[in-house]
């Protein structure tokens, strides 16, 4: 006999139940892959005509493609730890030579915010930067395995093979591995993009699946790369390691086309294993819990202005590619393109909101999430602060403001500081100095003003912690 008692335990049983399964309908799964050196324009979608990759132009096409991305330090160890923590590299502290980054930062990273929540998490690839408590590695990730550079490496069973084809092949073991009782968030951060700077030959290692593609392909000249644009430059930038590393890669024909035709193998290789990854999620029968992101960790110069790199503050550097795509959207919000300023450290924000979390008050960006609901928050922000603090004989710092129209930076490294002001309206290729201009006195003067401002918001690492 069934009792009234025993009914309503049951009941309530069943509600708790039905309630975690709603909770857990309600979080999706997250995969998030980084590709290493890669500017906004070198997709199909963006454009290109040269470049290979129907998996990524698809994600943009039926998500959302966010046209003006930006990293807030272009250089891979400091944008790393930005992406992970939601700050910029003047609040976490750390690029190369610098202290680790904090356990306090790394407790309130995405990773270690989502495993507390109960998401099992994951990362394959390049981690990019150094911690303070190596132990919280644990608390990040359920599952992970650090592999950089060199590309061709030897696998357990001795075989050479690409590094980005093995953290492609564990993240995919990651992905048979859950179970639908828990989501997940998947980290995969590529090299690809990202120059083989031991090997001056073997520039730019591909996997197998796309070798000799782009073999018939001739490159144009770089748009910007004509010897007046050099030498326009400060002798600063003129000597810098954006030079020393043009004369690695773009500086003859011959180097140029062999090294333009590996890089944009190593990006079709990286559209080939992002395909290989969504194959995955369809064979587990949950792509359609799945949100897709896709970002770079800073743009890089290929040639243009006789750079090779980042580094510096021109639109090639900061620029990167990022996309969205959450395939429970109504078909009303697929295929959006924002103009909006997105940055690199909205990226952590993205995905906590994503995932129902709450992001840590702290966090210096902004969630993402209402843009793929067709809606622009009123107080978007219109600029923002960038930088580059790396100590290095032959990367100068900087510090500056992007804005939707003006680009200022101000080269603090040198005596005096060197200003650049640009005017992206009427020389949206920044080949002009406006910063000596008698029309644009009164434009510098608040450039400089909202340069101190912005600054003034984010905590030196540098001045609260000893190294």
């Amino acid at each position: 006999m069934i009792t009234v008692r025993g009914c309503v335990v049951a009941s309530l049983v069943l509600l708790v139940i039905a309630l975690q399964t709603a909770h857990a309908a309600a979080q999706p799964n997250i995969v998030f892959f980084l590709v290493d050196d890669q500017r906004n324009t070198t997709l199909g979608v963006s454009g290109d005509s040269f470049a290979r990759t129907p998996t990524i132009d698809k994600l943009a096409r039926d998500g959302v493609r966010f046209t003006n991305a930006f990293v807030t330090t272009s250089i891979c160890a400091a944008s790393r730890a930005s992406i992970l923590t939601s700050l910029t590299e003047r609040t976490h502290g750390y690029t190369f030579g610098a202290p680790p980054v904090s356990s306090d930062h790394i407790q309130a990273s995405y990773p270690t915010q989502l495993k507390t929540a109960g998401y099992q998490t994951a990362f394959f690839g390049k981690f990019g930067i150094k911690i303070e408590d190596e132990g919280q590695i644990e608390h990040m990730f359920d599952a992970h395995s650090f592999r950089d550079r060199p590309y061709l490496r030897k696998s357990n069973s001795s075989k050479v093979r690409h590094i980005d084809e093995l953290n492609t092949a564990e993240a995919i073991a990651f992905i048979d591995s859950t179970t639908n009782d828990k989501p997940f968030c998947l980290s995969v951060f590529f090299s690809s993009g990202h120059a083989e700077d031991s090997d001056k030959v073997n520039h730019y290692p591909s996997i197998p699946a796309v070798e000799g593609m782009f073999d018939d392909v001739r490159f144009p000249a770089p748009r910007l790369g004509a010897a007046s644009v050099f030498d326009s430059q400060p002798e600063f930038l003129k000597n810098s390691m954006n030079r020393e590393r043009f004369f690695w890669r773009w500086d003859t024909q011959e180097k140029y086309q062999k090294n333009m035709r590996g890089y944009y193998r190593l990006i079709s290789g990286v559209d080939v294993m992002i395909r290989r990854a969504l194959d995955a999620l369809d064979q587990q029968g949950i792509t359609e819990n799945t949100v897709i992101i896709y970002a770079a960790d800073n743009g890089y110069y290929m040639g243009d202005r006789g750079f090779a790199g980042k580094w510096s503050h021109y639109e090639e550097s900061l620029r990167i590619p990022m996309i969205v795509y959450d395939p429970r959207q109504p078909d009303a919000n697929r295929g959006r393109v924002s103009d909006e300023m997105v940055l690199n450290i909205d990226i952590g924000a993205t995905i906590l909101d994503l995932a129902a979390v709450d992001q840590p008050n702290h966090y210096q960006g902004s969630s993402l999430k209402p843009f793929m609901n067709g809606d622009v928050p009123p107080d978007w922000r219109t600029d923002f602060f960038v930088e580059h603090r790396m100590q290095h004989p032959k990367i100068p710092t900087w510090e500056g403001v992007r804005s939707e129209r003006y680009v200022y930076a101000r080269y603090d490294g040198q005596s005096p500081p060197y200003e650049f002001l640009q005017d992206l309206a009427v020389d949206p290729d920044q080949l002009k100095n406006f910063a000596g201009e008698s029309e644009y006195e009164s434009i510098l003067s608040y450039m400089r003003t909202r340069c101190d401002a912005l600054r003034a918001n984010y905590v030196d690492a540098r001045k609260t912690r000893s190294p």
